[in-house]
């Protein structure tokens, strides 16, 4: 086979090296159902040969939102890459009026929808955009199947047609528009040519430690985010098996069912995992508490590559038979390592699964660099606790005099669509500004230190990194999402959504007569005061100017549907920050 250059050169490879009969399995009315490297192919030309039917052109833009992860997303991908048209991935869950704007912006003439919460949205704004069609996963009343494009692409006539288009398709041609789910203001479409994704993967195919065939992978991050899409290319160039996740509150059960080697994660997910791990731990009694806490007090001082000696590791091993196994039963039993990205994971989360035989490696990248920048992996000493790893082949980190991140690369994108203004504000020659602020060490290992961003100056002239405090008290079991303000006041404050569910079940085991609404725990002085001790422990590792001085508890769950978080969970500070204005505003001019 020729070079691997486009998107879709990548199911032709599987199919030409390392043909599987579950290359895709989704589950449908409780049944995993599996998809051939050689269906899979055969469906997507059948879907390219019905969209030459309906007069899809080059460079046409074809939407897809989908709520799961599932086969047919990726059946639809590489059918409208190779006629040449770009895949408009869309996050399900923002509102009508985003999906109005993505759809107008991208001016996509044809949408993919999962089901019928998605399709009744796109439907509220279809007459504003210039859809023609709109086509379902999942069968829904007054919807058109996607079965039916199947159907219309069954006739094999117009094959050559396809494979004119797709010989026509360069590597430097745009193959998706990624509409950030940005923290401030309107998404920026990023255009990802197929070399930027593809040189992307194959930059990044080393780094994970895959078993061919027989790596079973558990996908449940959003395929849309560019993050996941890219690892499902790796993925498919490995020749393992994708079982997509029915949803996040299923993941262990659908780990206990297909039990995983390998799957992504990002660390809000491994903080809940976490969570419901120590909630049990606490249930316990007697020799069975006191060896549970004993195993996870080892895993807090875990350090790769056996650096704590021999009795550490003899004690470790013990720790596994009688506690981690547990974790890992859990979690399938077979699960051995996990990719997190999208944000800054605790290095006392990245200690304490390492320790228990689920090692974590942290990446770093952004939509822009289409997206691994870097990554930890196991072997070869290229991984350090507290970093992102190194970077991957052809992709050079440079840091700034200001301490910025700038990247250059085959990864960097096209620019940002129909805004050249924007484009031309984020490069400096070949080099694009992350936003980021981070060091390389003397190993090569790259650090994030910040959001260039986010970090702010009090009116007393000192610069504070709320990151740095807000990664700290996240640790706390007490605390679910924390923001820190400051900006332009005489000192850092804090507001914080407190994690419900635990301090409910604390309460109950402390005996402590709370009321159980969600206002009255964040109104309650005994939270407060507790939570206040979490702040004055914090408070000890930085300096005066830095320390949180007051802080308010929100009654709200802060969450993706109520706008406190993007899509990928990060907080949306600028919207976070209007939402508790009045808030705020008691804090510094009572």
């Amino acid at each position: 086979m020729t070079e691997i250059t486009r998107l879709f050169d990548f199911p032709y490879y599987q199919l030409e090296n390392k043909p599987t009969d579950a290359a895709f399995v989704t589950k449908y009315d409780g049944e995993w159902v599996k998809t051939s490297t050689q269906d899979y192919v055969d469906k997507a030309n059948a879907m390219s040969r019905a969209l030459l039917k309906l007069g899809v052109n080059k460079d046409d833009k074809i939407a897809v939102i989908s709520s799961s992860n599932r086969t047919e997303w990726n059946i639809v991908d590489i059918g409208v890459l190779q006629v040449g048209a770009q895949n408009i991935p869309i996050y399900p869950t923002i509102s009508a009026e985003d999906y109005a704007y993505v759809l107008i912006h991208s001016e996509s003439t044809y949408c993919f929808v999962s089901d019928e919460e998605v399709y009744e949205k796109v439907n509220q704004v279809k007459d504003q955009t210039k859809l023609k069609e709109i086509y379902s996963f999942n069968h829904i009343k007054g919807c058109k199947h996607y079965s039916e494009l199947l159907e219309l692409g069954a006739d094999t006539s117009n094959q050559n047609d396809v494979e004119a288009r797709k010989a026509a398709v360069k590597p430097s041609d745009l193959a998706t528009i990624i509409y950030t789910s940005g923290t401030t203001g309107k998404p920026k479409g990023v255009m990802l040519s197929h070399w930027n994704i593809t040189s992307n993967v194959l930059g990044s195919m080393s780094r994970l430690p895959l078993r061919g065939e027989k790596t079973k992978v558990l996908s449940f991050l959003p395929i849309c985010h560019i993050f996941e899409r890219v690892l499902i290319y790796i993925y498919q160039h490995a020749g393992t098996s994708i079982y997509y996740a029915e949803s996040l509150d299923k993941i262990a059960d659908n780990a206990k069912e297909i039990n995983p080697n390998l799957m992504s994660v990002v660390p809000r997910l491994l903080e809940k995992v976490y969570d419901k791990i120590m909630e049990k731990g606490t249930e316990l009694t007697g020799i069975k508490k006191a060896l549970f806490f004993w195993a996870v007090g080892l895993g807090e001082i875990w350090e790769p590559y056996k650096q704590n000696g021999a009795w550490y590791e003899l004690k470790l091993s013990l720790a596994n038979k009688l506690i981690f196994s547990k974790w890992r039963e859990a979690l399938g039993g077979e699960l051995y390592t996990m990719v997190s990205g999208s944000a800054a994971l605790q290095p006392r989360l990245a200690r304490i699964f390492s320790a228990a035989g689920m090692q974590v490696m942290e990446g770093y990248g952004l939509t822009e660099t289409s997206p691994v920048v870097s990554v930890g992996k196991y072997a070869d000493n290229m991984f350090k606790i507290g970093t992102v790893g190194k970077p991957i082949p052809n992709v050079e980190v440079k840091i700034a005099e200001d301490g910025e991140i700038l990247i250059k690369g085959p990864n960097v994108m096209m620019g940002y669509y129909k805004d050249p203004e924007k484009t031309a504000s984020v490069m400096t020659g070949d080099y694009f500004h992350t936003g980021d602020k981070g060091e390389i060490d003397g190993d090569g290992f790259l650090k994030i230190t910040g959001r260039k961003k986010e970090m702010f100056k009090t009116s007393g002239g000192k610069y504070v990194i709320p990151t740095l405090l807000e990664n700290d008290l996240k640790q706390s079991r007490f605390i679910e999402q924390i923001m820190v303000i400051g900006e332009g006041e005489k000192m850092p404050a804090a507001l914080i959504q407190p994690n419900f569910e635990f301090i409910r079940e604390w309460a109950n085991r402390k005996k402590l007569n709370l009321e159980n609404t969600n206002e009255a725990i964040s109104s309650s002085e005994i939270i407060q005061k507790r939570i206040q001790k979490e702040i004055d422990h914090c408070n000890k590792k930085f300096g005066k100017w830095e320390q949180i001085k007051t802080f308010r508890l929100t009654p709200d769950v802060w969450s993706i549907k109520t706008g406190h978080l993007t899509p990928t969970m990060k907080m949306r500070r600028a919207v976070i920050k209007d939402m508790y204005h009045d808030l705020i505003e008691k804090i510094y001019r009572p």
